[in-house]
């Protein structure tokens, strides 16, 4: 399985000593224009679809910068399936822990 993740630099190449691809993207103009050329939404040329990754990791950070554009992408239903996870600094204030969503969910503690 093909992951690839959009986030600030030192998790970005933490992740890439692990042979995850990744980019830097550190404004909003940088993580949506990742974040398009990943998926191949707007207008950016598309990646051939052996080279789409199956799972686009992006940083807590990352993420709320492109939150429209990342709900309108899972909507679609399509790979990558997006995963977010917490920047250098922890949890942004006011986002909820995976294991706070599934306590949430189904009510067990994991």
């Amino acid at each position: 399985m093909k992951f690839y993740i959009i986030g600030e630099r030192e998790l970005v190449l933490a992740f890439k000593l692990t042979g995850i691809d990744g980019a830097v993207a550190e404004n909003r103009s940088e993580v949506l224009e990742a974040f398009n050329r990943v998926t191949g939404k707007g207008g950016i040329a598309n990646v051939p679809s052996g080279e789409i990754p199956r799972v686009l990791i992006l940083t807590e950070q990352a993420a709320s910068s492109i939150e429209d554009e990342e709900i309108e992408w899972q909507k679609t239903g399509k790979f990558p399936l997006i995963v977010e996870i917490p920047g250098l600094n922890g949890h942004l204030e006011g986002k909820r822990s995976l294991s706070d969503a599934i306590r949430e969910a189904i009510g067990v503690q994991v």
